[in-house]
């Protein structure tokens, strides 16, 4: 079988899928005479896509909570954190940029960089990443989605994370205490930490109005933390108590409300 033959194949599956709701490895075989492991491995590949969920014997369409898209653009501010988070990336650098409109921000940057390795757990990153010209090896984490955050988390992801060492993880959050380090809305805090435990440099990208956020789940403790990235709006009095902490502190100037 070409290359072409499987890509027809494959395309004729997605619409398939797409008008009966549901399909069969058994079916699809004997549809088009082939085997069903060569089956097995097509639903895998447009899985692998996002393009489809496998499940016992078939496949079903990528439910509408995971297909990528409808969250916010980065706002100026965001935009702003992340061109400046950026200019920590060295070309041929392996990072893992977690969910998020502020991290987000970060994938236009990709485009001046080269060689690099980036891990994600993020769908929409995922996909623009996906369509840069200088594209970097793209790896995903997988898991279960969590339609919360919008991420894969779960021990399957913290497994793969294992797997891999990282010299970055640029990560967001909802707030951060001054006294303990970033929080979350989210009760899902496990991958994050697995994200900082295998990475060398942890770089947290947050606006400045998020300080003092009363948000009771601890995500990261400051230990963990290596910079932070923020904007002009920080106080001084968060600013010393987050540079107490051995934080590295990198201010720009605010841009938008």
């Amino acid at each position: 079988m070409t290359k072409r033959n499987t890509q027809q194949r494959r395309r004729t599956i997605v619409e398939r899928l797409n008008h009966t709701g549901e399909v069969s490895v058994e079916q699809l075989a004997a549809e088009f005479s082939t085997s069903e492991v060569t089956i097995r491995k097509d639903l895998a590949a447009l899985e692998k896509d996002g393009l489809l969920l496998r499940r016992y014997g078939g496949a079903i369409p990528l439910p509408q909570e995971i297909a990528v898209a409808p969250t916010s653009n980065p706002s100026a501010n965001q935009l702003a954190i992340a061109q400046k988070a950026a200019e920590l990336i060295r070309d041929h650098n392996r990072i893992i940029i977690d969910c998020g409109s502020t991290t987000l921000g970060l994938i236009p940057e990709l485009n001046h960089k080269r060689g690099l390795v980036v891990m994600t757990n993020s769908l929409q990153l995922a996909s623009a990443i996906h369509e840069l010209e200088h594209e970097p090896t793209l790896l995903m984490t997988g898991g279960t989605w969590d339609p919360h955050s919008e991420s894969f988390q779960g021990q399957m992801a913290e497994q793969v994370l294992r797997s891999y060492n990282f010299d970055q993880l640029f990560i967001g959050a909802d707030g951060i205490d001054l006294d303990r380090g970033t929080t979350t809305f989210n009760e899902l805090t496990g991958l994050s930490k697995v994200m900082a435990e295998v990475s060398q440099q942890v770089i947290v990208m947050l606006e400045a109005d998020k300080i003092q956020r009363r948000i009771p789940n601890l995500e990261l403790p400051w230990e963990s933390i290596d910079i932070l990235v923020t904007d002009s709006r920080l106080p001084a009095t968060a600013a010393a108590a987050i540079t107490a902490h051995g934080i590295q502190l990198l201010v720009v100037d605010t841009v938008g409300n």
